[in-house]
């Protein structure tokens, strides 16, 4: 169902202190918690004695101990105390996951431990940059499947009747989509020229009159996006385009982390390549960005439960093929993923 041998979003950074709590990642409960020196350690939230979550325990000296019969447990997982037993069982351990802070968020592997290797989180250009602004917000909770929101992700042009106050305009109902398919994932994308600015973004362009426009949706394997949206004065934009000086271009990057199997919970940011310094910008921006993630997530609740519950096989369309080759290919790895592990078990 979810691909193990991958970083996902635990948390972030700002949420994780020297308490500790429960956090559950692809089913899995797990126990966060910040050491003394600020170290960010995750362990399998259940006592191998009765299975009592450790986060229903206490820390003391960077160590977890368990709130039923005392068992602690050091940052590697090893319990290094059982009162009243005379020995430490040798069985007496709990996994600890690999876990990277990045982008003022905290990483997880799910996988192979040895596998871990922080270098292969998703990129954020610009991330630093001085010259690109920066808006976020909290953590979205969907009532839904990971990949349905992947799928929404894939999908351009859902935001001509989703977004229609927003993100929306009449060119994204009609324009063919172009399709690339990539290493670490799909691309689906395209230009829209001399159309008017959706609504959401007459009110930032440094520009007055007509555009041309890119829609960029990439989701890479397993479930993080980058949706690219360029705005460039009518006759400057397309492949070939000399993007004019007063280009518009928004990077939001999207992590859905699957909660379980009928439930994300989605991280965002958007940066921006112009007037970085300006808060009230960032505020508009991130206030508008949630209303419209609000309207994502009533919609994709209700798809759950129409999927789950369906008595009439789903029918795909021709604007589904970017999403029907995402989930074919992470299948794929999932399935090789599995073989994996059984030939080693």
């Amino acid at each position: 169902m979810f691909l193990k041998n991958a970083w996902y979003v635990a948390a972030w950074a700002s949420e994780i202190d020297n308490t500790l709590q429960q956090i559950k990642i692809l089913g899995e409960r797990i126990c966060f918690f910040r050491t003394s020196d600020g170290e960010v350690i995750a362990l399998e939230d259940a006592c191998p004695h009765r299975k009592l979550p450790l986060s229903k325990g206490r820390l003391k000296n960077d160590a977890v101990e368990c709130g039923y019969h005392g068992l602690t447990f050091n940052c590697a997982g090893q319990c290094i105390a059982a009162p009243g037993s005379g020995r430490i069982p040798s069985a007496a351990r709990v996994h600890a996951y690999p876990v990277h802070e990045e982008y003022e968020l905290v990483w997880i592997w799910m996988g192979n431990p040895a596998m871990a290797d922080p270098s292969e989180i998703f990129e954020v250009e610009h991330y630093d940059d001085p010259a690109w602004g920066i808006n976020r917000g909290p953590a979205l909770e969907i009532d839904c499947n990971y990949l349905l929101v992947t799928d929404n992700l894939l999908d351009p042009t859902h935001v001509a009747w989703v977004h229609e106050s927003s993100f929306g305009q009449a060119a994204t109902k009609d324009v063919p989509l172009r399709i690339t398919k990539g290493e670490n994932g799909i691309t689906v994308w395209r230009w829209m020229t001399d159309v008017e600015p959706a609504p959401f973004y007459k009110k930032i362009v440094e520009f007055d009159g007509n555009c041309d426009r890119l829609q960029h949706y990439e989701v890479r394997y397993p479930s993080h996006a980058l949706i690219r949206a360029v705005f460039t004065p009518a006759g400057t934009g397309g492949v070939d385009g000399p993007l004019h000086p007063k280009t518009f271009v928004m990077d939001s990057y999207n992590f859905m982390t699957p909660v379980g199997p009928g439930r994300t919970r989605y991280y965002w940011f958007q940066l921006r390549n112009i007037r970085p310094d300006d808060e009230d910008l960032s505020r508009m921006m991130s206030e508008d960005v949630k209303h419209a993630f609000e309207e994502d997530r009533a919609v994709l609740n209700e798809v759950q439960i129409g999927m789950a519950n369906k008595t009439s096989p789903n029918i795909d369309l021709d604007i589904d093929g970017g999403q029907l080759r995402f989930r074919r290919q992470l299948d794929a790895m999932i399935a090789q993923e599995q073989r994996g592990e059984q030939s080693n078990g």
